[in-house]
């Protein structure tokens, strides 16, 4: 049962991590206490300062019950803003507090914590929340590639009712995972598919595999958080990420999917892993012109047998990690596991989730099983094992 402060984990992409929270006077600090929480969330350490403009609009008291933490108003012996914080966080941050930042003002704890965040290369990211007029102004502008220049991060909303917002918690929060998780060793660029196919039998009607996507989006997410250089490229879905990932192209059909899987093979900087999530559409058909009428009985549709994705893209691929993904139905776990391995000698890959449709909204059955180039066979019991064991392919397996 969580107490009254505490927080239900979502995940460890922040654990033992200081963040360093700088709250400022915009009216988006209202948000500070969603921001605090989404933090712990992820196992973040925080510091939290406030400006005295900020206490206008919220109180410490309120932050320090969100953050668990003693907010900072005022200098102190303790002299923490001059600790090492893995990553700096100015939400909101406004036009005079990046001013100030810019041009090296240190009149409170807050700013100081700001110079000395610059002084050591912490990571640090500034969330703009002011009025159009403000934001259009040319000295704003110039502001703003001074903070790109000295390589701080940047992020705000599109503009909304005459003013650029704040982005959500969870937004900001995946940001910062990713900012403070990309300086780790051995990050990858990673390619995930996921979604459905769908391809169109007359020009109103089309057939499509049975994919949500949300399993591809989870473990986009989880690669995204902890400092991955994530590619999606997407079918058709209907759930959604829970937040805005880079990298997201949209390719809905087997034939644009492939077209799409051998763009991003040829890229400059080539994957070092590719996740073959998504449920390729195998059988399809060349549609008919116009929309078939109505009422004309029965329709026999002959289809065609498309190409394997995985089996076109070994050639392009090079020595990057590959994991497949095995969906059956109504065959045992024996059955399952025996052409998983298959499915991994036959296309060279290095592990393959395996899954029974009948298990993979069931509770009572595991998430997935995980069946390595070795032949072992590992059980997931849940999408944190699944994440957890997909990126542990990646980075281990060679």
């Amino acid at each position: 049962m969580v107490k009254d402060t505490g927080v239900s984990i979502k995940g460890n992409s922040l654990k033992n991590k200081n963040i360093l929270f700088a709250i400022t006077g915009g009216i988006a600090a209202s948000e500070s206490i969603k921001i605090s929480r989404e933090l712990r969330r992820y196992g973040a350490n925080l510091t939290v300062m406030m400006s005295k403009e900020a206490e206008k609009i919220i109180t410490p008291l309120a932050v320090s019950w969100a953050s668990g933490k003693e907010v900072i108003t005022a200098w102190n012996h303790e002299m923490s803003q001059l600790e090492d914080y893995d990553a700096v966080l100015v939400a909101p941050a406004t036009r005079n507090t990046i001013s100030k930042h810019v041009y090296g003002i240190i009149d409170t704890p807050l700013m100081m914590a700001l110079s000395a965040a610059r002084g050591k290369k912490t990571p640090t990211l500034f969330l703009p929340s002011m009025h159009q007029d403000l934001f259009d102004d040319p000295v704003t502008s110039e502001l703003l590639e001074f903070l790109n220049y000295e390589n701080s991060f940047i992020m705000h909303e599109s503009l909304s009712e005459g003013k650029i917002k704040q982005s959500n918690p969870i937004q900001i929060v995946a940001k910062i995972s990713n900012m403070v998780n990309s300086k780790l060793p051995d990050r990858k660029k990673i390619v995930i598919t996921l979604g459905a196919n769908r391809s169109p039998i007359d020009s109103v009607r089309a057939i499509q595999n049975a994919s949500s996507g949300k399993t591809g989006w989870i473990i986009s997410e989880y690669l995204y958080r902890n400092g991955h250089d994530v590619v999606c490229i997407v079918g058709k879905t209907t759930e959604k990420p829970s937040f805005f990932l880079p990298d997201i192209r949209l390719a809905g059909s087997p034939e644009e999917m492939l077209r799409e899987c051998k763009v991003v093979a040829s890229e400059k900087k080539n994957p070092d892993a590719w996740i073959h999530a998504a449920a390729i559409l195998d059988y399809y058909t060349k549609p008919e012109q116009g929309k078939r009428p109505s009422e004309q009985g029965v329709w026999n549709i002959s289809l065609t047998q498309g190409p394997k994705h995985i089996e076109k893209l070994t050639p392009l691929v090079g020595n990057s990690i590959r994991i497949g993904f095995k969906l059956e139905t109504g065959v045992s776990e024996d059955i399952l596991i025996k052409k998983s391995k298959a499915q991994i000698l036959r296309y060279n890959l290095d592990a393959v989730i395996a899954n029974m449709k009948e298990q993979v909204h069931d509770s009572n059955f595991p998430r997935a099983r995980i069946v390595d180039k070795d032949g072992t066979v590992s059980v997931l019991k849940d999408y944190h094992e699944l994440c957890d064991a997909i990126e542990s392919t990646i980075l281990f397996s060679r």
